[in-house]
Formats: C-alpha cells, structure tokens, sequence
C-alpha cells in the first residue's frame, strides 16, 4: 500500500519525483523504489514523506476502507523499525475534524528514538516495562497504564529505562 499511496499522493499535488526528493529530503533512488514496491522504509523515512505530503502516517500506509468490524492480526501487519521503536499500526479513524491513529509500539532497551517533529498529538500509554517519552527536556517516565499526551510538532524523544517497553500509541492530527 505504501508505494501505491506515495504515487498517489505525489501525483494528485503534480510533483515529480524530484520534487517529493526535495520536500522530503529523500534521495529520488529510494522514492522509486518505495513506489515501485521494493523498498524498505524506516519510521524516519515514512515521517518524513507524511510531513512533506502533509498528511498523517495512516494515509500512506493504509487502504481506506469503513468495515463493521475490524480484526487486525499481528502477523498481517507491517512493522515499521528505526534503531530504538517498532511501530504496526493497527488503525487509522476518520472524524469529523481529526485523524486518529492507533500504534502497537515496542521501545527496544539501550537505543533512543529522537524525532523531530510532526503536526498533532501524541498520545502514549505503556502496558508493559518504564518508559521515559515527551517533548526533548521535558520527558517523562511512564510505567504500566500511565498516559501521557503531547504536542508531536516539537522534537520529542522515547527511551526505555531498563528493559523493552511495550506501550500503544495513538497519533492525532488535524484534519485536512
């Protein structure tokens, strides 16, 4: 779905490829292989196409569909990796004024996962494991059902404190 809905997307605003090279800062190379369906896209890679396109994470990476009932098996997703966070995503809700997206988020130990910054909000509650999340300088540590949510336009950081985390993050953004 991603190289699909990149194409799309691309095309609907008349872009080139260079020109969605230039937005995103993603070498043209890479993006034709995202498009063509062979690539192997980190979370970085997939923020970065979401902020130049201007749309939510969901919107790239999802087929829009509103079935009755919606049963998401673990296996049928596509895990998304950077060098500390794996993130599936496992819904994106159309509302009347917002998008919201729902994240199964594992935090591997020892790695910090930095991220500069995205429209919306956060919001993280952790189920298993410490887990110190928030605004860079301004983190908080989470443990089993503690909640928090931030502003996702200001860079903002997870690091684990001890052993993997295991947490659900839902992403808010205004609707376009």
């Amino acid at each position: 779905m991603l190289g699909v809905n990149i194409k799309a997307l691309r095309e609907a605003r008349g872009w080139s490829l260079s020109e969605l090279a230039r937005q995103s800062s993603i070498a043209k190379g890479t993006l034709s292989q995202l498009e063509a369906g062979t690539g192997n896209p980190t979370i970085e890679t997939v923020f970065s196409l979401s902020n130049a396109l201007q749309v939510p994470v969901s919107e790239l990476l999802t087929e829009r569909s509103v079935p009755e009932v919606v049963l998401v098996r673990s296996a049928d997703v596509e895990v998304l990796s950077s060098n500390a966070v794996d993130l599936r995503l496992l819904r994106r809700l159309d509302l009347a004024d917002k998008v919201l997206e729902i994240y199964d988020q594992r935090v591997r130990p020892g790695e910090v996962q930095r991220t500069e910054g995205h429209p919306g909000l956060e919001h993280v509650v952790v189920t298993a494991g410490v887990l110190r999340v928030g605004p860079e300088g301004r983190q908080f540590e989470l443990g089993p059902g503690d909640y928090v949510c931030y502003p996702g336009d200001v860079p903002h950081v997870y690091e684990t404190v001890g052993g993997p985390v295991t947490s659900v993050l839902m992403l808010e953004y205004p609707k376009a």
